[in-house]
C-alpha cells in the first residue's frame, strides 16, 4: 500500500538497513525484528516516526510497536526487503544463539503465529452458535450444525494446520507434516480399543496440541538428514515414506501418550494456581498481567494456556488475559473527558477505540505508562475484573480474540453466564474511570522563565562545543564511504570511519562507558560536555559473539582521553572474512549545529579528528 510505503523504508533504515535483517515477523501490533546487530538500530530515530508507539527488545527480537497497522506495514517491509512473507519469518540461521526457553517458545509461535487469526474466526462463531441456541435455534437444525461444524473445525483438526506450520518452520516438508497430523486424527484408530505388542492401547489425538508439536520435533531433523544421505533420484519419495513409517507409530503409540499426559499435568497445574485460593489468585494475575507484558514475561503463561485451551480444555488465564483491556481503556476515556490538552486528546480518542478490541499498546505506551499513576490504576482496574471473574468461575471455553470481541470466548455453551461476563467487564472499567477521573490532573505548564533556564541549562550541558581524538591509528575516511550503508547514511547520524593499522582502540575523550555490548565489538562513551559517541569495531563483528575481542573497560568505567578501551586481533578478524574498519559516531548528531571531520587520510591515535559545535 501507497500509503506505508515511506514509513516502511523509514522503519528498515533505522534498524540498520536489509542487510541487518535476519527475519521479521508480527503479532497484533509488533514488527519483531530479528536483528544481525541491534547496535545497528537507531532507537532514538525510530521513536520519532510518525506510527511508531514504541520500541521493545525481549528474547532476542527488536520489537518495533505500530499498533493495528502492522499486517499493512508488514507486508509493505517485506517487499522492501525483498523476502515474501514466508522466507522473512523462516530466515532464522542464527537460531542456535538464543537460549533453549526462548528456542522453545520461537517454535510454539512459528507454529501458532499463523493461526491466530483463523483461531479469532473460528471462536467468534463458536461463541454466536451459542447465542443463537440461547435465542432458541435447535441444536439439531441444519444451520446450527453447519455453523458449528465451521467453528469447530480448527479445534477438531489442529494438528493438521499444527503440523504444517511447525514444520515449514522447522525446515521440512511441510505437505509432510500436515500429514502427520492427520493420521493422528484418523477416525477408525482415535478413541478405539487398538490390539498392538499385547497391549491395548485407546488414545485420541483430535483437538490435541502437544503430540503433533512432539511428533514433528522428532521428524524434522530425521527427514532433513534423509533428504543428504539418499541419492537425488529416490529422496523425493523415499524420504517422506522412511520419515512416516518412522515417526506416525512412534507419535501414536508412545509420543502421543506422554504428550496428552503432560498436556493434562499442564492443564490441572494451571488452573488449579488459581483455582485453590480464587478470590487471591486470580485479582493478582488479572492486575499484574499488564506488567507482565511490559517486562515481556508474559510469554510463557501466554502459550501454556494457548495450548491448554487449544487442547480443548476450559481455561482461567485466558479469561483474565482479556480482562485488563477494558480497565485500561476506562482510563484513557477519563483522561480524554478530563484534559484540556489537544495533543493528549487526538491521541487518546483512537486509542480508546483499538483498546476495545483488545489492542491496548497506544494507550499504554502513548498515554497511561508516561502517566504512571494513571497505569496503576488500569492495574487496579483490572484486579476488580478479575475478581468477580473468580466470583462466577468464569473461564475461556474457546479463543476468539481479545477486547470485546475475545468476551465470545467465555460463552459456556451449558451456561453462558451473560450477566456475569458484562459485570466482570463493567466493574472493572468503572472501577478505572471513576479512579481515573478523580485523580487525573494535566502537567503544569511552565511559565516562560523555567522555559529559558531549561532551555540553558541545555544548551550548556548538550551543545557545548569540543574536539575528537582518533581512536586508533589508520587511515581516516568520510563516513559516507563506510561500506556498511547503516552507517553510510548522514541523513541520520554524522561521523567518521578510520581503517585501522592496528588492534588498539582508544578513548577519543574524556566520559564515561555508557554501553559496551557484551560481544564487545561496540562501545559507547558519554564526553564531558555531553557529546554522545559510538565506537563500532568491524562490520558484522557482531557476528564473533566476542571472540578475538578484550575489553579494557565495562559499563560506568570513568574514562581519560587515550585510554585503552578495546584491544582487538586484526588479523584474525579480517581472515574470519569481516572488515576492521570503525565508525566512530556521533549519536545525538540532532543536539549540535555541526559536525564536521577535521582530517582525512593517515593518523595517529589521539590526533583531533571530528569537531562538534
Amino acid at each position: 500500500m501507497k500509503q506505508y510505503e515511506k514509513f516502511a523504508e523509514d522503519v528498515i533504515k533505522n534498524v540498520g538497513g536489509k542487510d541487518n535483517i535476519q527475519s521479521v515477523r508480527h503479532c497484533y501490533t509488533r514488527l519483531r525484528f530479528r536483528l544481525e546487530d541491534e547496535g545497528k538500530a537507531n532507537e532514538a530515530v525510530l521513536k520519532e516516526l510518525d506510527g511508531v508507539i514504541t520500541i521493545i527488545k525481549s528474547a532476542g527480537e527488536f520489537m518495533v510497536v505500530v499498533g493495528e497497522q502492522v499486517p499493512f506495514v508488514y507486508e509493505e517491509v517485506c517487499k522492501q526487503i525483498g523476502m515474501d512473507s514466508q522466507e522473512a519469518e523462516e530466515n532464522t540461521e542464527n537460531e542456535e544463539k538464543t537460549g533453549i526457553m526462548n528456542r522453545i517458545m520461537q517454535a510454539v509461535m512459528g507454529a501458532m503465529s499463523p493461526l491466530l487469526n483463523m483461531l479469532c474466526a473460528c471462536g467468534i462463531i463458536k461463541g454466536l452458535v451459542v447465542v443463537l441456541g440461547l435465542l432458541g435455534l435447535s441444536a439439531n437444525s441444519g444451520i446450527y450444525m453447519l455453523l458449528n461444524a465451521a467453528g469447530d473445525c480448527i479445534f477438531y483438526f489442529l494438528p493438521l494446520v499444527l503440523g504444517y506450520n511447525l514444520a515449514k518452520y522447522m525446515k521440512m516438508d511441510p505437505i509432510l507434516g500436515l500429514l502427520i497430523g492427520a493420521a493422528l486424527c484418523y477416525p477408525t484408530i482415535n478413541g478405539t480399543d487398538l490390539h498392538i505388542f499385547g497391549y491395548t492401547l485407546n488414545v485420541s489425538y483430535t483437538n490435541s496440541f502437544l503430540p503433533i508439536m512432539l511428533a514433528i520435533t522428532i521428524a524434522a531433523p530425521l527427514y532433513r538428514k534423509l533428504t543428504k544421505i539418499l541419492p537425488n533420484v529416490i529422496k523425493g519419495i523415499f524420504a517422506p515414506l522412511i520419515t512416516l513409517l518412522i515417526i506416525f507409530p512412534l507419535a501414536f503409540l508412545a509420543v502421543g501418550p506422554i504428550a496428552n499426559m503432560i498436556g493434562s499435568w499442564i492443564s490441572i497445574a494451571m488452573n488449579a494456581t488459581i483455582d485453590t485460593v480464587p478470590l487471591l489468585a486470580a485479582p493478582l494475575f488479572a492486575g499484574i498481567w499488564q506488567v507482565m507484558v511490559l517486562f515481556g514475561v508474559h510469554n510463557i503463561p501466554g502459550v501454556l494456556a494457548m495450548m491448554d485451551l487449544s487442547a480443548g480444555n476450559p481455561n482461567t488465564p485466558i479469561a483474565i488475559m482479556i480482562l485488563p483491556a477494558f480497565a485500561q481503556i476506562g482510563v484513557v476515556l477519563a483522561i480524554y473527558l478530563k484534559t484540556k490538552d489537544t495533543k493528549l486528546k487526538s491521541i487518546a480518542l483512537p486509542a480508546f477505540a483499538s483498546g476495545v478490541f483488545g489492542i491496548t499498546e497506544p494507550a499504554i505506551y502513548g498515554i497511561t505508562l508516561p502517566r504512571i499513576k494513571m497505569f496503576v490504576i488500569s492495574c487496579i482496574g483490572a484486579a476488580v475484573s478479575g475478581l468477580c471473574l473468580a466470583i462466577f468461575h468464569l473461564r475461556a471455553y474457546t479463543y476468539s480474540g481479545l477486547g470485546i470481541i475475545g468476551l465470545l470466548g467465555l460463552l459456556n455453551p451449558e451456561n453462558p453466564q451473560i450477566p456475569a461476563i458484562i459485570l466482570c467487564v463493567v466493574s472493572g472499567f468503572a472501577v478505572a474511570f471513576l479512579l481515573a477521573f478523580m485523580l487525573y490532573k494535566d502537567d503544569e505548564p511552565k511559565n516562560k522563565e523555567e522555559e529559558k533556564q531549561e532551555t540553558a541549562e541545555t544548551h550548556e550541558k548538550v551543545k557545548k562545543g569540543e574536539r575528537l581524538a582518533a581512536p586508533a591509528n589508520g587511515t581516516v575516511k568520510l563516513i559516507s564511504q563506510c561500506s556498511d550503508e547503516a552507517f553510510a547514511c548522514e541523513g541520520l547520524v554524522k561521523g567518521i570511519v578510520l581503517y585501522p593499522s592496528d588492534g588498539e582502540v582508544h578513548a577519543p575523550c574524556d566520559g564515561v562507558v555508557t554501553a559496551l555490548f557484551p560481544t564487545k565489538h561496540a562501545i559507547g562513551i558519554l564526553s564531558e560536555n555531553g557529546c554522545e559517541v559510538l565506537i563500532h569495531i568491524g562490520i558484522n563483528t557482531v557476528e564473533l559473539n566476542g571472540e578475538h575481542f578484550e575489553a579494557n573497560v565495562e559499563q560506568g568505567t570513568k574514562v581519560k582521553q587515550g585510554d585503552l578501551l578495546v584491544k582487538f586481533d586484526k588479523k584474525a578478524v579480517e581472515e574470519k572474512g569481516f572488515s576492521t574498519e570503525i565508525p566512530v559516531i556521533i549519536s545525538n548528531t540532532n543536539d549540535y549545529e555541526e559536525v564536521l571531520c577535521l582530517k582525512e587520510g593517515q593518523i595517529h591515535s589521539q590526533e583531533p579528528v571530528l569537531e562538534v559545535k
